[in-house]
């Protein structure tokens, strides 16, 4: 999977790195687009709605733990760079921040459980907590991959764990339909691709990187990028447990197309942004052109979504009621929106990173948490279903982007009066 030289030196190729794990993002694409078609396919629109939201939270917190990946790509150093003293061990982090997960999913699971998963309720919480604690553990190892440019590593861990999920829903699926056994299809895939990827590059690894921050250090860097990254999985993989809490009284299968749609509409964009989040900080920290790259990047962003709306505007609702046959269609307009949201959301997955290679976490953090509470404000807006889910998908990502565009331009500016 990887060899010892990998190791060894600085980290310069960037564009196999980019090319690897571009490719790794399309397969876990792929395999989310599949997922995502197969149930409601199998189980129908309206009971796809517990799926959808346990699927939801678990990736709300997985994106929430997104952050310690990127603090540990960010502070990550080979053998031979200068070390500090009191440094932290990503191993012994990652075993005590597993275990403080795991516990804090079980103790504040009585807030939740019944809300959200009514008549279900404890029998969810050991799948989530199986998942978020596996997460972690995932996080610190990719973290580290990333933070010494180890691209083959990278992309098995993006690749595998999409993959195995697939492959373990189609399975369940054609025995039960069972949103319990489901929630375990969705969770243990973190746990196995944990074990496959640490058991195949272990000695490669072990003894080859050091952290360049104490543990106190490291964990309130991890705490604001967690903050940062919950609100971050607020926009995304959260947004239907937000609209599911938002609007109890709402028809399950119009809120359940609505879910769907958000999917389905706004992956593209967003699961290849999510996905690139520590190759960028790697990108921007190495870079001094920071600028020309930001917005280079943000121009090929804006164009694809352009181009997704578009499309969307105009074979949307034909595609859904061929995947979808007998759902009620949603129109092309609604469809063009989404696509639109998800390029602002796309756009402020580069802006973050680009503050967080700068060591801005107050800005990183600030970005992403306006733009989760200004969704959460218009999802509570009087409005229609569809009119608040719109206002909040537009609104929250594009109050995010200014603030991250203000703090990067003025943070800029300092740096070259100094």
């Amino acid at each position: 999977m990887t060899s010892v030289e990998e190791f060894t030196a600085p980290p310069t190729d960037h564009g196999a790195g980019f090319t690897r794990v571009l490719v790794a993002t399309v397969v876990i694409g792929i395999a989310g687009y599949a997922i995502t078609w197969l149930v409601p396919r199998v189980v129908g629109v309206g009971e796809y709605t517990t799926f959808a939201l346990f699927w939801s939270f678990a990736f709300l917190v997985v994106a929430g733990l997104s952050g310690v990946q990127q603090e540990i790509t960010r502070a990550t150093r080979l053998a031979g760079a200068p070390r500090i003293d009191r440094a932290a061990h990503a191993g012994r982090f990652a075993l005590i921040a597993a275990s403080l997960v795991g516990a804090l999913v079980i103790g504040s699971a009585f807030l939740w459980a019944e809300n959200l998963f009514p008549g279900l309720g404890w029998a969810m919480v050991p799948p989530l907590t199986v998942a978020a604690a596996s997460y972690t553990l995932v996080a610190v190892l990719s973290g580290t991959l990333y933070g010494v440019a180890a691209w083959t590593a990278v992309a098995w861990c993006i690749a595998l764990d999409g993959t195995i999920r697939l492959v373990l829903i189609a399975t369940t699926l054609l025995f039960t339909h069972d949103p319990v056994v489901l929630a375990w299809a969705i969770s243990l895939p973190f746990l196995i691709t944990f074990v496959v990827i640490w058991l195949s590059i272990r000695k490669s690894l072990a003894g080859r990187t050091h952290l360049d921050v104490t543990y106190r250090e490291l964990t309130w860097n991890s705490a604001r990028t967690i903050i940062a990254s919950i609100s971050m999985g607020a926009l995304v993989s959260g947004f239907p447990v937000l609209l599911g809490l938002t609007s109890p009284n709402a028809p399950e299968v119009e809120l359940g197309v609505l879910i769907l749609l958000s999917t389905l509409v706004r992956a593209p964009l967003i699961v290849v942004g999510m996905a690139l989040q520590s190759f960028l900080v790697v990108l921007f920290k190495e870079r001094t052109d920071r600028r020309r790259l930001l917005l280079a990047i943000e121009a090929v962003v804006a164009g694809a979504g352009l181009v997704i709306a578009g499309l969307g505007w105009w074979l949307g609702p034909a595609v859904f009621e061929f995947l979808f046959p007998g759902e009620p269609v949603p129109s092309g307009a609604l469809i063009a929106v989404l696509a639109l949201s998800s390029a602002l959301v796309g756009a402020l997955c580069v802006t973050a990173p680009a503050a967080l290679a700068l060591s801005m976490h107050g800005l990183y953090t600030a970005g992403w948490v306006v733009a989760a509470l200004t969704t959460l404000a218009c999802l509570l807006a009087p409005l229609p279903l569809e009119a608040r889910t719109i206002v909040a998908l537009l609104v929250g990502p594009a109050c995010g982007l200014a603030v991250h565009i203000i703090g990067l331009s003025l943070g800029t500016r300092r740096q070259r009066t100094k």
